[in-house]
Order: structure tokens, then sequence, then C-alpha cells
């Protein structure tokens, strides 16, 4: 299910206040405010007076247009602009430009308990930076049970019911020297269209269970080489109990995909039984997408050879039958 995202405005300045070179002008009391949505707002038609389609829970940014203007008008059309956009419940303003702050905004700002920022970036270095944060910050996310690893590159998602054996495949992947990013618990976002990156817990970090052995620290045990903190999540293995009566895929002509917000990866299913090496296998699915993406198919090759082989064959045989020398 798809986890809905907000962040409040400490958050916003304490993981930009380097960044974005932000300052606070007045008092910490509108930190608690929340930001719910990704997209700054450039208030200048509000200023002006048109309030139709003002999306005032949004970050608002005074670039130079809009402190020029404000500085044009005598004080009392300055005041009652202001006052059009704080009789909402605005989540924060950011001055930038280092432009001079009347003196009516600070009071509004601290009678509203609104915290307003300045910054010496421009208005457009600004909002590139700003909209580059929102975007990860309110990216779709979900939540899957399973373990995700960097197998030759590719973002491998191990599924499969509890105790299924998940964490013992990337226990072996690892140790075969690939990486891990998470177990158990992976953390899915949506960055961009058609990438999906995969994480780990704040909690759980690279931390692993194994059954009847306990927590294992992976990090401390192979060192930082077989660790990730993030990947992008590229194929699905499922893992399932060996059944005698399902038909499983032999040749992998047809190919298998499963959606994560809307975004198709790569879906295998996979049957086990002791004794299958499924690490192996794991390994040689992901060096198989690598094929698949420079445009070979192993299964489509062989099958287009197969059937050239059984025309051959035909051709022969009808050359023989009319041969009647």
């Amino acid at each position: 299910m798809e986890q809905q995202k907000s962040l409040t405005v400490k958050k916003l300045f304490e993981d930009n206040k380097e960044r974005l070179n932000l300052r606070l002008l007045n008092g910490p009391e509108g930190m608690i405010r929340r930001i719910t949505e990704k997209d700054i707002q450039r208030p200048g038609l509000v200023l002006a007076g048109f309030m139709e389609l003002f999306t005032y829970n949004r970050v608002q940014v005074l670039g130079s247009t809009e402190m020029l203007y404000l500085n044009k008008l005598e004080a009392e059309k300055a005041k009652e602009a202001l006052q059009r956009i704080f009789q909402f419940e605005i989540p924060c303003f950011i001055i930038t430009d280092n432009n001079s702050v009347p003196e009516e905004i600070l009071l509004m700002a601290e009678d509203k308990a609104v915290c307003l920022f300045a910054t010496e970036l421009s208005t457009t270095d600004l909002t590139h930076l700003l909209i580059d944060y929102l975007d990860d910050q309110f990216a779709p996310t979900i939540t899957v049970h399973g373990s995700l690893v960097d197998v030759y590159g590719t973002g491998v998602l191990l599924t499969g019911r509890s105790g299924i054996g998940k964490s013992e495949i990337a226990l072996d992947l690892v140790e075969r020297g690939h990486r891990l990013v998470s177990d158990d618990v992976v953390i899915i976002s949506r960055k961009a269209e058609g990438v999906l990156i995969g994480t780990g817990t704040e909690l759980l970090k690279h931390f692993m269970e194994i059954r009847g052995v306990g927590i294992i620290d992976i990090r401390r045990m192979f060192g930082i080489r077989a660790i990730r903190l993030q990947k992008r999540v590229e194929m699905e293995i499922e893992l399932v109990e060996w059944d005698e009566k399902e038909e499983y895929e032999r040749l992998g002509l047809i190919e298998k995909k499963k959606e994560y917000l809307g975004v198709p990866i790569d879906y295998v299913k996979l049957p086990i039984f002791p004794g299958k090496n499924i690490t192996v296998i794991a390994e040689s699915l992901a060096l198989n997408l690598h094929l698949k993406v420079y445009g070979f198919h192993p299964a489509k090759d062989f099958n287009a050879r197969l059937l050239q082989t059984i025309q051959d064959k035909q051709r022969i045989r009808k050359y023989l039958e009319r041969d009647l020398e």
C-alpha cells in the first residue's frame, strides 16, 4: 500500500540549511507546520489580488519580482497584499537573492507563527535545488517483505513466504561478492518515470536475521564492499516450494512482469527444493537480464535456431522425397 508523505518545516530547514544557505528570520514556532505537497508556489498573482487557484499549502517562494512589487506599493496597499496571503495556513516562506525584508512581513510572520527564511541563492537556483529535494521526499513509497541484493549491478528483490530462505540466499550472494541493500524489509520508492529505488529502514540498516543463528551484522562481518545504501529494483525472484502438479516455465519465452507503484519489473517465480542452488540461479538471472538489455534474448535465439533447424530438415526431406534417381 502506498504511503502518504509529508514533512515538517523543521526537517526541511535542517536538511537544507547548508545546501540552500537558509537563515531563519523569525521565531521557531512555525517549525511544527507540515508541508504536504512537493511543488512550490510563487505567490505573485495573489499579492496582486488574484486569489483563484492559490495553492497555499506549498512552500511559498518570494523572489526579486515579488519583493520589487511589494516595495513599489504604498504602505497600506502592501499591507493589504500581505494580509491576503497570511490569512491562509502557509507552511513557510523563503525569500531569495538576499532581498531586504519589509518590517510588515516580519511582523505578520511572527504573529501567524509562520517561519520566514532567507537565502542568498537566486530564485532559479533555489527552485531547482528545492524541487529536487521535495521530489525525493514525496516520492511514492511502499514497503515490501523481502531481501534486496545488488547482483552484478542488477537490483534483485527476493520475495516469498516467511521462512522460505530469502535471507540465507541473500547471505550466500554477499559471501560470493555481491552487495546487500536490505533484508526483511525493503522500502521501494518511485523516483522518476520507470525508476524504482529500494532502500532499507533506518533501524535494520544492514542487519540480517538467520533462523537458528540470530542477528548478524553484514557490514561488520564482510566490510563496506558488501553493502549498498540503495539500489534500483529491476527484477523480482519469488521463491516458492516445488509443486509437482504445477507447470513451470521451461524456455523463458514468456516474460512475466510485476508492477510496483505503476512500474513493471521482470518477475520470475522460482520453485525450490533441497539441493537446488538458488544462489547461482539468481546470478544467472541477473546476467541474463543484462543480455536482454543489450538486445540478446537467449530463449528467443534458441527458439529461432530450433525453428530454423526444423525448416532445414523439412527442406532436405522434401528434396530427398523428390529425388527419383
